[in-house]
């Protein structure tokens, strides 16, 4: 990644993957805390809980899921135990290190941080809606701009949030759950590849700058990963004859470019976070 402009306000990171031995999450407990507070947004990836009590078929909180995590009953993480959020929670000295889901957590938790991902959620508000109810993108960012009136001219101040890290990944089911279903969605009617992109890119940057307008500042964006990887895609689209409900062919892209808070930002290669290195921006 490589900026366009320098600003003393605003620096946006880029990352796909984040890997985590134990002996560097056990080393990561005996470290002092890194940053005052972390902020979650996204979608299944991350979500520890929100989707819990809604009408969705996008909830984790049932067997197996969860069956390695501690505790009597799955938290919500759509998986067997931890997610990438809980393991950079831990590396940054968070304590306790399992930021809670806005949707479970209590008005004392706000100022540690809160994650308001959500399971089917993506960056157009009409992604995820062939399964129920979820919070979109935008959705989750009036949740944190309500968290901050919450919190109250100390917790919630600029300068505080500016010292945090603001977790977004978002974009995966924008084509799962979106483009590459033509027989729910018009998307794939109405925009090729390109254009597709080009506006989930205009979307993202608009709610960016909102979180950005409430004082965050040190951003950490998960990018798409291989969709044609991912095992949903695989088994619907194997096990799907019909060429015409195929999912639509899509270029890699490159030169991707965001811009933030007088910062232009471009896409490149996608590197392991440095998590030292990303507290002391």
């Amino acid at each position: 990644m490589h900026t366009k402009a320098r600003s003393p306000v605003a620096l946006v990171l880029l990352v796909v993957a984040m890997a985590a031995s134990p002996a560097l999450v056990a080393a990561a407990a005996q470290q002092q805390q890194l940053v005052p507070c972390m902020y979650i947004f996204g979608d299944s990836l991350v979500d520890s809980g929100n989707n819990n009590n809604i009408l969705s078929l996008a909830r984790a909180n049932y067997q197996p899921y969860g069956i390695d995590f501690s505790g009597a009953a799955p938290p919500g993480r759509f998986t067997n135990g931890l997610t990438v959020v809980d393991m950079l929670a831990d590396m940054l000295g968070l304590r306790p290190p399992l930021i809670p889901a806005y949707a479970m957590a209590q008005p004392g938790d706000f100022a540690r941080g809160l994650n308001f991902a959500s399971g089917a959620a993506g960056i157009r508000p009409e992604t995820g809606n062939n399964l129920g109810r979820h919070y979109p993108f935008s959705e989750q960012v009036e949740h944190f701009r309500a968290a901050v009136r919450q919190m109250g001219p100390n917790a919630g101040s600029p300068e505080r949030l500016g010292r945090c890290i603001f977790y977004v990944g978002m974009g995966s089911n924008d084509y799962l759950n979106n483009y590459f279903m033509p027989n729910y969605y018009t998307t794939a009617q109405s925009y090729d590849p390109a254009a597709y992109a080009a506006d989930l890119l205009q979307e993202y940057s608009r709610q960016l700058a909102a979180l950005h307008a409430l004082g965050a500042r040190k951003f950490v964006l998960a990018a798409v990963g291989d969709i044609g990887c991912i095992p949903y895609e695989l088994a619907r689209i194997s096990n799907n004859q019909d060429d015409d409900d195929a999912a639509p062919s899509s270029d890699s892209g490159t030169g991707i470019s965001i811009s933030l808070g007088g910062v232009g930002l471009t896409a490149g290669d996608a590197y392991p976070i440095n998590v030292s290195q990303l507290a002391a921006i």
